[in-house]
């Protein structure tokens, strides 16, 4: 037995979140070596079934625990970066061959704050290449296992992180959201999803006059509520005139008599598959167990050829101005070589756009939030489904497939969880159920721009009714004793 195997902490530590995790070193009884100590051996043990890691760093994990600060919420907890986020001396690949060997030489005040909570970040989780497709099968890194059934996709573009949450890897991991790449995920994982507001969070590096700017959004996949609410009021932007409330706060502040709307028809007017439909239908009885009042609506509608062709040339242009500032000394031909077709297909797309194309397409962007915001008017949160069907078979999406069948299968996936994007507006995914499948569904739930303490909330309030952790923790029994 190694230095980092310890039968003694490994299984006990994985069945705590992230919260009880730090409880453990604030009280003495543990310590940051030893969650760090049963994280590595997680990580070891599963990895070669799952995928979910791009790296993994324990030698400098460990320098990190002789440093950390002592009063951070999350002191000691190890944790993983979506590897589409800088953290300097650790590799950054975003998921692509032409980042390989690249290693960050400075972070953001994003991993500032999340440095002051006291996290230790083990290493890198698996991203499609630059997040651009809703399953996670770089070519640089392979397909990403879903840990309820290892021929199944995790979903995209966060599908490491989820699954590294899911398998008890560490309690909580980074993510990172434009049309649904922490939610959708997390329904597919069983894991808890949210995705904060416009602006609600710290710069992650990205340059505010980006396309995508105010689509982008970074938070984590986590296993309870309150994991996901400390990891909120630590990356916070500073000077906020609402401040998300302590956990204990919102757990203990349930809302009554909230008026729900709800609909099954995603923003194009598709249905989802039937097990979805069936979860969102057992959601809406929940609710309403619980006091609620759910009010059948339309949902957001957009055209899905305005408004498809107006996201889609947005990412291709901000795609070709990744790639152009990642690899200015490499020929055209040798940074093609090393990109996924897909990839290819949307930098050329996006080099080839005239700006009146772009200045078109930010208007169609922001008129479509603006449809969801009106949709709100009445209601006081929305619910659909997260992701319209449950976990798909690895390769039917993966990277060589033909790029129109690639582009329709992340409009498909994102048609639920993009409207509150385009608004700026909280959103979350919450793992209320297994389907007949065996598969976990999500049920997705939007909030005004600025609610994110309601849709808290309301997620303590479903995650006592209906508890999710002991699934997750049976799920980690499972792998274990599989793996052994």
């Amino acid at each position: 037995m190694n230095a980092d195997q310890t039968d003694a902490t490994a299984l006990p530590l994985v069945d705590l979140d992230a919260t009880a995790q730090a409880e453990m070193v604030r009280t003495g009884a543990a310590t940051p070596m030893d969650l760090l100590r049963a994280a590595i051996t997680r990580c070891e043990a599963l990895n070669p079934a799952l995928n979910a890691l791009a790296s993994l760093d324990a030698d400098a994990a460990r320098q990190r625990v002789e440093g950390l600060a002592a009063d951070g919420a999350f002191h000691g907890v190890p944790t993983l970066l979506k590897d589409l986020l800088a953290w300097p001396g650790l590799p950054i690949g975003l998921g692509s061959r032409l980042m390989a060997g690249q290693v960050a030489p400075q972070g953001s005040a994003y991993t500032e704050a999340l440095e002051a909570a006291g996290l230790v970040v083990l290493g890198k989780t698996t991203t499609s290449e630059f997040g651009l497709l809703g399953t996670t099968e770089p070519l640089a890194t392979g397909a990403t296992r879903n840990p309820w059934d290892l021929s199944r996709s995790t979903g995209g573009s966060s599908g490491g992180a989820a699954a590294a949450v899911a398998s008890g890897m560490v309690p909580v991991a980074h993510g990172s959201d434009g049309g649904g790449s922490i939610r959708g995920p997390a329904a597919l994982c069983g894991v808890f999803g949210f995705k904060p507001g416009r602006g609600r969070t710290r710069s992650a590096g990205i340059p505010p006059e980006a396309p995508l700017a105010g689509v982008l959004s970074d938070h984590c996949l986590s296993r309870t509520v309150r994991d996901s609410a400390t990891w909120l009021r630590a990356t916070e932007a500073e000077g906020l005139p609402d401040p998300l409330p302590e956990p204990a706060a919102l757990a203990n502040e349930p809302p009554a008599g909230l008026r729900i709307g709800w609909f099954a028809r995603d923003c194009f007017g598709e249905l989802p598959e039937p097990e979805v439909l069936a979860g969102l239908e057992r959601t809406v009885a929940l609710c309403e167990t619980l006091g609620h009042q759910l009010v059948p609506v339309a949902g957001p509608r957009l055209d899905r050829a305005v408004a498809g062709r107006a996201m889609f040339d947005l990412m291709a242009v901000t795609t070709a101005g990744m790639i152009d500032m990642l690899a200015p000394g490499l020929q055209d031909d040798a940074a093609a070589d090393l990109l996924e077709p897909y990839t290819r297909w949307l930098a050329d797309h996006g080099r080839s756009l005239a700006l009146p194309r772009i200045g078109e397409a930010m208007q169609v962007i922001a008129a479509s939030g603006a449809v969801l915001t009106d949709c709100l008017d009445g209601v006081d949160l929305l619910l659909s489904p997260t992701i319209p069907f449950a976990a798909f078979p690895l390769g039917a999406f993966a990277p060589g497939t033909a790029n129109e069948v690639l582009r329709a299968h992340f409009e498909r996936s994102a048609a639920y969880t993009a409207p509150a994007s385009l608004a700026g507006c909280p959103a979350m995914s919450v793992p209320l159920h297994v389907g007949p499948s065996g598969l976990p569904l999500g049920s997705h739930f939007i909030a005004p721009a600025g609610d994110e303490a309601l849709l808290f909330r309301l997620a303590f309030q479903l995650e006592w009714a209906v508890p999710w952790l002991p699934r997750l923790q049976a799920l980690s029994r499972r792998l274990a004793w599989r793996r052994s």
